[in-house]
Order: C-alpha cells, then sequence, then structure tokens
C-alpha cells in the first residue's frame, strides 16, 4: 500500500535558517539501521523519535475494500536519490531563489523564501498511483520545545557542537546530489555561508526509529515499497530545525548578554578554531562609526601577516543595533586581527590597539613560520624553475640567432670560397690550353668525358726523366682540388711518334673539368725527380665536361656543407670541454668543501656532514684540543645566519658525552630559514672560559635553506693587479681573490692607479668615469673591468703614475701614499659604502691609519679595515702602524704567521693577525684548457700529456729528445729565493742524468750576469741536458710546468710560494725547503704522511730543512731515484696532486671568515 502524506510544518521562526516548506509530499516505506552523524555512527532511541513524531498529527486514510495489487510503480529515472524529490531543485544563488514558476506562484499552500526571509523551502511531492488511496495531511502545531531539543541532544549523542554548528548544522541542505549551495540564514542576519553535506555519511538509523515509531503508533501505514530516502530526508530537515533553534537561542543570548555588558564585539561560535567559519556580531552603537550608513571589517591573521581581506557587515534582526559577517579562519591562522572602518577615513582600531582573537588548537607562532618558511622555499623554486625556463628559451634564442648568423657566414665564405676556386681553376684551363703539346705527352681518345678511361702517353725523352728507370703519373683535377688523387705506373710503349713513349690507363674523375699533373720517378714518399712543366704542372681541359656554372653552383654548395659540418664538429667539441671543464670545478668545489669541514675533525664536526635546513644535527667537540681541556662541563651557545637568525640564540645547551672518551655532543634544530650555522662553547651555563675559535667562532654551512647569504662588499685598495699591471705575487692574489669571493655571490670592486704603463689591452669596456679634485690636483677616474672584476683606475693630474714603471721611484712613499689617501676619498664623494676595505703591504698600509683617522667618522663608518702582509721584507715600519689600525690583519701562510710573529711589527697584534694560503687561478692555471701545451690533459691521462709536453718543450729549446727525469725551476733570481741552491740543482741534476730548464731573471745586475755565464758554461758542456732562459716568457712557464717531472723551489723564506702550487696544477711533483707556505702546502712522501692526513690531503712531493747543498741533495735525490725506480708508481703520484685542490676555492672561504668576524 502507497500513502501520499501532506507534511505541515510550523511557520518559520524568524529567518530560521532550518526553516521548511509547509507543505510536502513523502513516501514511506520501512527501514531500519544506523544513523550517520558526521563522522560518527549512533543509535537513536525510539522514545526519542516517539518524542519527536508526537508532535505530529499524522492522518492517514485507506478504502481496503478497493484496494488492489499493482504490478509496477513509476520511478523517476536517473541517479538522484529517490525519497524527498523536490519538484524544483534548490536554488544556487540569491538570484535563482527569486525566480519562480506561475505553478508555485498560484500555489496558496507555499511558502517562499521571499515571505519568510529565511532558507530556501522545499515542496516535495510524489504521486501515487493506487486508485483507492486518499491524501493524508500532516499537520504540524508546533515543531519542538526546548526542553525536547535537548532531550534529544544527551539521549541520541547525534547534535553537533557549538563550535561545528555554523559549519555542519545548516550543511545538509546546501548539498543535493554532490552539489555545493548556498542557504539563507535567519532574521537574526548571520551571513551565507557555503555548507558541504555528503549524504552517503547520513546514516539511517534514525530514519528507522522514525518509522518503527511511527508503524507502532498505528497512525499511518507505509508501503513496502515506498523509498527510503524519503524518511532519512525527513528525519535530517527536522533535525536542521533543532540545531537552528539551539543556535538562534544561543546568539540571542550572547547578544543580550554582551549588550548589557556595554561589549560592542562578540563571536559565535565563541571558541574559534582553524579551519571553521566564523560569524563576528558589532554593535554599532557603541562605536565611532554609529553614525555611519555603511561600515566594513578590514583584517588578516597572524599578526597582519597572512592572508587580509575586508568584508562588508550586514545589519541583523537582534535586539540592538547588531550588524555581522561570516569569516573562515584558515588551518594556518593562530590569531586574527582586525579594524572597522566606513570604507573611507573612519575607523574604530579598539583604541588604536585593533581586534584581535585567539585561535585555538591551530598552529603556534613558530609552526607559521615554519609554514611560511615553506611556502617562501616553494615559492622560490617555482621562480627558479620559471628562470631557468626562461634562461633556457633566451638560450635557445640565442643559438638560433647564432645559428642564423654562423650559416650566413658560411654561406658568404663559400661563395667566395667557390669563387676563388674558379678563378683558379680557369687559370689552369688556359695553361692546359697552352700546355698541349703532342711531342711531351698526349690522350686518347681526344673526346673524353668524367668516368671515362682514357690513355695518357708520355714521351719519356722529352724532360728529366729521361734516365728513370720508372715514370709514374701523379694526378689530381680541378687545380688539384682533392689533392693527389690518381697514381699510376706507365708502361713503355711503341707507337708512330718519335721518341720514348710510355702510357697508362687513366679514370677521368667524377665531376672534372680540366686534369692536372706531374710525371715522376716513383711513387709518392718515394719519387725524387719530377718533370712538372717547368713548375707550371701538367694540364687538360675535359672536352665533354658538365656545364660549367652547374658546376659551380654545385661545388659552392658543397663547399657549404662542408663548412656546416666542420662548424657544427667544432662548436660541439667547444661545449663539450666547456661542460666537462664546469663539471670538473664544480666537483673540485664539492670536494674542497667536505676538505673544509674535514680539517677541523680534531676540534669539531657535525653529523651528518653536509648540515641542511629543517633537519636536525649533532655536533661533536673535542675540548682536550682547546682552551677548555680539562674544564668538567661544556656548554654549547648557537645561534644562525651570522648571529643575526630571528630567533635569537639558542638557549646554552650542556653538551652530554659521546662515543669516544674526548668528545661530547648536543642536538640543534636547524630552521628552514638557515644558511649558517654559527656556535661557540663555555665551561659554564653563564659563560666563564669561551672556545670561540680564536675570535672568528666557528661556523658550518647550511645547505638548502630558504634565505641565502646576503652579499657584502669589498673594495680593494692595492698597487697592483693580474694581468695589467703584476710585478709579483701581490697582483696575482688581487685579482684571484676578488674573482674568488665573486664567484661566492659577494660584490667585489678594486680601485688601482691608473699608471701611463698600463696594459690596457687586458681591460674590457675602458672608459673614462668621472673627476674630482683632492690634494690640489684633479683626479680623473677611470673604468673598466679586468677578469671580470670592476676596476676603478685613479689618474691623478699631478704626474704621480707617470713614470714608465710601477715601482723603482725615489718617492714610491709619497706616489703610493698620495693614492691611499686619494683612494678613501674617492670612496667618499661617489657614494660607495663598502663592508670591508682590504688593503695590501706596505704600499696601500696607508689606508689603514687615513680610514680610521679621516674617513670613518665622515660617512665610511660602515666599513672594516682588514690589511695583508704579503712580505714583510719591505716597508716595516708601515706595516707596523697598519697593523695597529686595522680590524683584521692576514699573512699568506699559516706557518709565516708563525715565522714573523714575534717581529715587533705583528706581536703587539697577534689576537688579530691570521694566517690563510694564497691559491692560484685555475682559469688561468688548467692543463685541460691551455693553449701553451700540445695536448689537453687532466688526472685521467696526465701521463700522456706529460709526456706530449716534455717532446714539445725538448724540442723548443734544443734539448735532447729522450725519455729523462727533467727538473723544472721558475722563479726570479734572487738569494730570498736560494740562488745557490739553484745553481747545485742544476749540477746534481746533470750529475744524475737528468735534464735541467730554468725560466727567470735577476733585478740585480750581478746576479743576472752571473748566471748569463752559467748559462754558456753549460751551453758549452751539457747543451743537450740543460738549458737557462734569463728572461721571463708565460708561454714558456706553462710548457715547462707541463713538461717537467719536477719544479725546484729552494726558498731560503717563502711567505707562501705559488710556484709549487701551478706545478701540482700540471701533475709536476715539487722538490721544497721546509719554510712558510712551501711547508703547509707540501707534504713530504716519506715523512709527512699523518701531517696531511690531518688535513684531508695525501703526501704530494719531497721536501728537505736546511738552507744547504746537503739538504738539496737529499731531496733532490729521493725525487729522481723514484722516477727511475718506478715510473707507475711516479705516474699515481703526478694523478694524485692533479686531484689536489690548491686553487681560491678553500682560501676564499677562509677569507669570507675573516671578513664576517670583522664586522662582527
Amino acid at each position: 500500500m502507497e500513502v501520499t502524506l501532506q507534511v505541515h510544518n510550523r511557520p518559520p521562526i524568524g529567518n530560521s535558517a532550518s526553516s521548511f516548506c509547509d507543505k510536502g509530499h513523502l513516501r514511506i516505506k520501512p527501514f531500519l539501521g544506523s544513523f550517520n552523524c558526521g563522522n560518527s555512527s549512533q543509535s537513536i532511541q525510539f522514545h526519542s523519535c516517539r518524542q519527536v513524531f508526537s508532535q505530529c498529527q499524522i492522518f492517514a486514510s485507506s478504502d481496503f475494500s478497493r484496494k488492489r495489487s499493482r504490478k509496477s510503480v513509476s520511478r523517476p529515472k536517473g541517479p538522484a536519490p529517490r525519497g524527498f524529490v523536490p519538484k524544483t531543485q534548490v536554488e544556487r544563488s540569491p538570484h535563482k531563489r527569486d525566480q519562480r514558476t506561475d505553478e508555485e506562484k498560484e500555489n496558496p499552500h507555499s511558502s517562499t523564501a521571499d515571505e519568510h526571509a529565511g532558507l530556501t523551502n522545499k515542496k516535495l511531492d510524489s504521486d501515487v498511483e493506487n486508485d483507492g488511496s486518499k491524501a493524508v495531511e500532516m499537520s504540524q502545531e508546533k515543531m519542538l520545545d526546548d526542553e525536547r531539543e535537548e532531550a534529544i541532544d544527551e539521549k541520541t549523542g547525534t547534535l553537533l557542537s557549538r563550535s561545528n554548528q555554523l559549519t555542519e548544522s545548516e550543511s545538509i541542505l546546501g548539498k543535493e546530489n554532490g552539489s555545493v549551495q548556498r542557504v539563507d540564514e535567519d532574521k537574526m542576519g548571520v551571513q551565507d555561508t557555503r555548507k558541504i553535506v555528503h549524504r552517503d555519511n547520513v546514516g539511517t538509523a534514525l530514519q528507522g526509529k522514525y518509522l518503527e515509531m511511527a508503524k507502532e503508533s498505528g497512525s499511518i501505514e507505509i508501503d513496502d515499497d515506498m523509498s527510503k530516502n524519503e524518511v532519512k530526508d525527513s528525519s535530517i530537515m527536522i533535525k536542521l530545525e533543532m540545531e537552528a533553534n539551539r543556535r538562534r537561542k544561543e546568539i540571542e543570548g550572547l547578544a543580550e548578554e554582551n549588550f548589557s555588558k556595554g561589549n560592542k564585539l562578540f563571536l559565535y561560535p565563541e571558541i574559534v578554531k582553524p579551519g571553521e567559519d566564523i560569524e563576528i556580531f558589532f554593535n554599532r552603537s557603541f562605536s565611532t562609526l554609529k553614525n555611519e550608513p555603511d561600515f566594513m571589517i578590514v583584517g588578516a591573521f597572524n599578526d597582519w601577516r597572512y592572508k587580509s581581506f575586508t568584508i562588508n557587515l550586514n545589519k541583523t534582526n537582534l535586539k540592538g543595533d547588531w550588524w555581522s559577517c561570516q569569516i573562515h579562519i584558515p588551518k594556518e591562522a593562530y590569531k586574527v586581527d582586525f579594524v572597522f572602518f566606513n570604507g573611507k577615513n573612519v575607523y574604530d582600531n579598539n583604541d588604536q590597539k585593533d581586534f584581535c582573537i585567539i585561535v585555538e588548537g591551530g598552529m603556534d607562532k613558530f609552526e607559521f613560520e615554519d609554514f611560511l618558511l615553506e611556502e617562501k622555499r616553494l615559492e622560490l623554486e617555482r621562480i627558479a624553475k620559471e628562470q631557468a625556463e626562461r634562461e633556457r628559451q633566451e638560450e635557445g634564442r640565442r643559438r638560433l640567432e647564432a645559428e642564423k648568423a654562423a650559416v650566413e657566414a658560411d654561406r658568404a665564405q663559400a661563395k667566395m670560397e667557390a669563387k676563388k676556386r674558379r678563378e683558379l681553376v680557369q687559370n689552369s684551363m688556359k695553361k692546359a690550353l697552352m700546355s698541349v703539346n703532342g711531342d711531351v705527352w698526349y690522350i686518347e681518345p681526344a673526346e673524353f668525358k668524367s668516368e671515362d678511361v682514357v690513355r695518357l702517353y708520355y714521351n719519356k725523352s722529352s724532360g728529366p726523366l729521361v734516365t728513370g728507370k720508372e715514370i709514374w703519373i701523379h694526378a689530381g683535377y680541378n687545380n688539384w682540388k682533392d689533392g693527389l688523387s690518381i697514381v699510376e705506373k706507365l708502361i713503355s710503349s711503341e707507337t708512330k711518334k718519335v721518341g720514348d713513349w710510355w702510357c697508362t690507363n687513366v679514370v677521368i674523375p667524377d665531376r672534372a673539368l680540366v686534369l692536372d699533373w706531374v710525371f715522376a720517378n716513383g711513387p709518392p714518399q718515394i719519387a725524387n725527380l719530377y718533370d712538372n712543366n717547368n713548375r707550371q704542372d701538367f694540364h687538360a681541359i675535359v672536352p665533354k665536361c658538365m656545364d660549367e656554372e652547374l658546376y659551380w653552383v654545385e661545388e659552392e654548395q658543397q663547399i657549404f656543407c662542408k663548412l656546416q659540418e666542420e662548424r657544427k664538429l667544432k662548436e660541439e667539441a667547444i661545449r663539450a670541454k666547456a661542460e666537462r671543464t664546469a663539471r670538473m670545478k664544480a666537483e673540485t668545489k664539492e670536494r674542497t668543501l667536505k676538505t673544509f669541514l674535514l680539517s677541523r675533525k680534531h676540534i669539531v664536526y657535525t653529523e651528518p656532514l653536509d648540515v641542511k635546513a629543517g633537519s636536525t644535527v649533532t655536533v661533536y667537540y673535542n675540548p682536550s684540543n682547546t682552551v677548555l681541556n680539562g674544564k668538567s662541563e661544556v656548554w654549547f651557545r648557537c645561534s644562525f645566519n651570522r648571529w643575526t637568525h630571528r630567533n635569537g640564540p639558542l638557549p646554552p645547551q650542556r653538551m652530554l658525552p659521546a662515543h669516544t672518551a674526548y668528545h661530547v655532543k648536543a642536538t640543534v634544530k636547524v630552521p628552514l630559514d638557515a644558511y649558517m650555522m654559527d656556535f661557540v662553547f663555555s665551561e659554564r651555563e653563564d659563560g666563564g672560559t669561551f672556545d670561540n675559535n680564536f675570535g672568528m667562532d666557528y661556523h658550518m654551512p647550511v645547505l638548502g635553506g630558504v634565505l641565502k647569504e646576503p652579499s657584502i662588499h669589498i673594495v680593494h685598495i692595492a698597487v697592483e693587479m693580474a694581468p695589467i699591471a703584476k710585478v709579483g705575487g701581490l697582483g696575482d692574489v688581487v685579482t684571484s681573490l676578488s674573482r674568488a669571493v665573486q664567484e661566492l655571490n659577494h660584490n667585489v670592486d678594486v680601485v688601482l692607479p691608473k699608471y701611463d704603463c698600463l696594459n690596457l689591452s687586458n681591460v674590457k669596456d675602458f672608459q673614462f668615469n668621472r673627476s674630482y679634485s683632492w690634494g690640489g690636483t684633479e683626479i680623473k677616474v677611470w673604468f673598466g673591468m679586468v677578469e671580470g672584476l670592476p676596476v676603478y683606475f685613479l689618474e691623478p693630474q699631478n704626474g704621480l703614475f707617470w713614470t714608465g714603471c710601477i715601482y723603482g721611484c725615489r718617492n714610491d712613499g709619497e706616489r703610493f701614499g698620495f693614492f691611499s689617501h686619494a683612494a678613501l676619498e674617492f670612496l667618499l664623494q661617489s657614494g660607495c659604502r663598502p663592508d670591508i676595505i682590504h688593503c695590501h703591504d706596505w704600499s696601500s698600509a696607508p689606508v689603514a691609519w687615513l680610514f680610521k683617522d679621516h674617513y670613518m667618522q665622515y660617512g665610511l663608518n660602515k666599513a672594516r679595515v682588514v690589511f695583508t702582509i704579503h712580505n714583510l721584507e719591505f716597508g716595516a715600519p708601515l706595516i707596523a702602524k697598519a697593523m695597529a689600525y686595522c680590524d683584521k690583519a692576514t699573512t699568506v701562510s699559516p706557518t709565516y704567521s708563525k715565522e714573523v710573529s714575534r717581529n715587533p711589527a705583528i706581536a703587539p697584534h697577534l689576537y688579530k693577525f691570521h694566517g690563510i694560503l694564497n691559491g692560484i687561478d685555475p682559469d688561468i692555471w688548467d692543463p685541460y684548457n691551455d693553449k701553451f701545451i700540445p695536448v689537453s690533459y687532466t688526472s685521467e691521462n696526465v701521463a700522456e700529456g706529460k709526456k706530449a709536453a716534455k717532446e714539445a718543450l725538448q724540442k723548443k729549446l734544443g734539448l735532447k729528445i729522450s725519455d729523462l727525469p727533467l727538473v723544472g725551476i721558475i722563479t726570479r733570481l734572487t738569494h730570498q729565493k736560494g740562488i745557490q741552491l739553484i745553481k747545485h740543482a742544476i749540477w746534481r741534476t746533470i750529475e744524475r742524468n737528468g735534464q735541467v730548464v730554468l725560466l727567470g731573471s735577476a733585478p740585480d745586475p750581478r746576479i743576472q750576469n752571473d748566471f748569463v755565464n752559467l748559462a754558456n758554461q753549460l751551453h758549452s758542456t751539457h747543451n743537450d741536458r740543460a738549458r737557462l732562459c734569463l728572461s721571463y716568457d708565460e708561454p714558456l712557464s706553462h710548457l715547462i710546468y707541463a713538461g717537467a717531472d719536477f719544479i725546484l723551489v729552494p726558498s731560503i723564506f717563502e711567505p707562501c710560494g705559488l710556484t709549487q702550487l701551478t706545478a701540482m696544477r700540471y701533475g709536476s711533483i715539487p722538490v721544497v725547503r721546509k719554510t712558510g707556505g712551501l711547508y703547509d702546502t707540501v707534504f713530504d712522501v716519506d715523512h709527512d704522511k699523518e701531517r696531511a692526513e690531518a688535513l684531508g690531503l695525501e703526501p704530494n712531493g719531497f721536501s728537505f730543512d736546511g738552507a744547504d747543498a746537503a739538504g738539496v741533495d737529499y731531496a733532490l735525490n729521493r725525487a729522481i731515484s723514484a722516477w727511475y725506480d718506478g715510473r707507475d708508481w711516479f705516474n699515481s703520484l703526478c694523478k694524485k696532486v692533479m686531484d689536489q685542490d690548491w686553487s681560491w676555492n678553500r682560501p676564499a672561504l677562509d677569507y669570507l671568515e675573516l671578513y664576517y668576524a670583522a664586522r662582527k
């Protein structure tokens, strides 16, 4: 039996969000099950359902005498659910809600949203195909009272919490068949919200209980075929109205309570949680905005840092002048900040404190910071990908343009080459007409074409081959286009002509216009007698050749295709070589960084070695090697980003025992925005004795962070710079150190005097920059790029640097003192504000005190001064004064810093004095890309490359080309460089049957003449095994580094030394005296294994202590014997030294640490 019911709900209360249509038709059929509320499933009590239904009067009647069975029932088709089926779908927008059909307007029993200003009413009905059925009206006088609402809440547990009412109580109506709809709120003015319900989550227990109650009451009869969804939808609608009533009363209560207390603001729900919607109620009558017709809320989340919003407030029907709006709380929020204003210039900002709401149960401030950092990281990744894509497209565009230009150039070259060849061929054809001589040669048949076989006859008795036993033809075509392409032996032939005739068959080459040939007494490489027609060669025109114009068109195209192929092969080889070079440099840098991190492992290291942002690392510390040796406790003090991290220093942490008896450890969480980890150690929590790495602090680079280390600005003020103004190592250091620091993404400038002897060919974009006055003279400033570095050249018009030299004037002190002052004045007047001013040696030492006395207080206060001593032998008084004024000082190796530490200029300032090794420029000294050596090589083919270089060196200098040990010496010939030891080593090498090459000159004429005499002596006695080149030759120096087996550096003292470093770059083994930087870079293969391993290196050479002949012999004999006795071992040693990094990669990191320490 099927029954049609008309349900009459009570009129809506106010603008209730849970109002339903006054009439509805529903089919009820028995169903039992469970009812899901949200994500939980609970069974509703039967008597609760009875209480609900007791509020409704249900009348059902049927004429059973007329009842008949039905075979089928008409059902709606499609995916729509059964049960409550609206005749019209719930509107999705206010515009659609205003649209009504004529049928709805004519129905006097339907309530509309316009009539009640509430939720969209649903009119639900179904047609019943039962002849005896009658309409049953279900009139509802009063739906629920407060007590029954509470009973339902307590007994079923299905009502939603207060904090979820906005989200869930009205959401169920908003979704039909998976669609999201907007629902009107009640008359209190609550704003529209979008709510979602998943019908699959709605259970069936409630509908089952309702059904059982209805059946037991006997007030209705239910057909088994009725849709279960009809009952389910009915129960949901009842529940929503209950929730709306509760919500309405709570809001009304809150409004009355806050109005009575004079509060202008309250929230619903009162507990704000992330991911939910809240409604803000504002009483305009308590505000500065009370006379404004319209006003809005403007705000953001998390201290105004996240997702700003501006929303209009709407008037509610609450008692009092309450206005409201709805805000969604994002899951990342921990706080809501807002003010009210009229859209113009009138604000209510809570007495300048702003309004704020605390969000509970979500992120805290630190978690939000991490969230922002992660968002920034993702954004940076996206930007990097977009930038990479733009660069890729730009590179593609550049390549296309370059390819287009290259094709045009190839075509022009092909045209020119074809024209040139045509002229030569036409000249050969003219000669062919002139050289026809039947008494010397002839061809049969006279008419022939390409690829024909002809017989060529030659009268041997007509020329210089008359006495030859054999006759050969060496031939080509088209003016020897493809070189020698035809070689045939002639045989004697009997002809009617007078003479000694010989002949051979010749195949005419394809595309030949003219044949070219000579006769000889033998084949190529053997013949020594020719008949070449008096140096004009023999020529014969091909009578039936192809069209000449067509030939030259095709020839030009062939030339063009060949040029294209050759160019592409060359470009590909260059590109592949550049890619390999870049890859090797990157791998070297990575190895150097790891070596740098491990170099202090005897004191401190981390696990993992590579510290990554967002990770947890453990710091291991060995106090026994520091000032904290023997302390009962060790405390770890840490921060990030050069002690500037937003969270400040971490609390001191007591270090715990580690896996060894010597180490203690501490664990640290690295933030996502870290790029550097900074730490020191102390004996107590409150301080005491500190180990701060001699004032430098300990630092570990952090990889993968959101932030990158900010650039600092360094200005070098120097009087030398390679390659434009180089005298010694100072010029190399200025250029190479600047380039290395610049590659680490810092800004570097160089200020240099503009000598009249500058090598400007190595300056790009050289141009006048400005001029300024100082010291009573005009100073012109020029600008240019040197080795990729911006350089400012100062040219005072008083002529101090128009001397034709860098050093050597009697007034050098005055010249460089003026330059030092002028350089600081240039920085001041140009507005340059560097972080670091780096001055070098005595020549720019005045910068240190002039800056502190005259410029630090006048606009350059940001800068700190770093001073580097390259050689203490010159200008000690000036160096001493600079040491007193500078912020940090360095010299060019750790050992040299110890050797000079007792010098009166240094001793008082040891606390700020550091030894940092120099390096070499790997781009200038690179055997893989060196144009001065015959074969480019790496450590993988070092033996092959050095063998070729040795042979080229021997050939160039006239030495015996033989596989002998070769000792190279590249030096300035001064007493510092150990000239007496050099002489002894030359003779000792010759005694050991080796070869020796010296390249260098002496500034002292007496020493120069002494070596000239030695060169003459060696030339007369050992010309095949010794050569002294007593002038500087840059290309030859490269060839010596590559071709020598050993490089000798027997210096009496050596602050750093670059010769031994360059030697190892080329796979040559250094033989050195243990002093200064030589001791720091060369580790004897027999004695220094442990010392090398402590620095993450392997032994790499031979060394000696004494400054005498015995010391030289000790090292040189071992080296030469190793070469003779174990060539495989020696070659492996060459490979090892090539793999060691003696570039500026590591020193640049050390200098950066020094720069930051100076700024701290």
